[in-house]
């Protein structure tokens, strides 16, 4: 029985797509990821600054929107929103 000879273009094409396929794969992975990240710190940050309206609002707390406030906020959510009372209620610089 003879067997046929595959030449170097087809293994070469054959390698291409499987390069591609594999690339494609990866992005998409991560792709997800990332995009449940941002997401995720999205949410949190939207609620954490809900809550410090809501504290404004209705407790009065005199939380002001200062760029410490709003990048703690923006990054931890609502675990800076519990440390930013818990240091206005001890007589914090906030």
């Amino acid at each position: 029985m003879v067997l046929p000879q595959i030449g170097s273009a087809l293994i070469s094409t054959i390698i291409t797509i499987l390069a591609i396929g594999l690339v494609i794969f990866i992005v998409f992975k991560l792709g997800k990821t990332i995009l449940r990240i941002v997401f995720g710190v999205i949410a949190n940050s939207i609620l954490g600054f809900i809550v410090i309206f809501l504290l404004n609002y209705l407790f009065d707390m005199g939380i002001i929107f200062t760029i410490p406030v709003l990048v703690s906020v923006a990054l931890f959510g609502l675990p800076a929103v519990g440390t930013i009372v818990i240091l206005k209620l001890l007589g914090g610089g906030i």
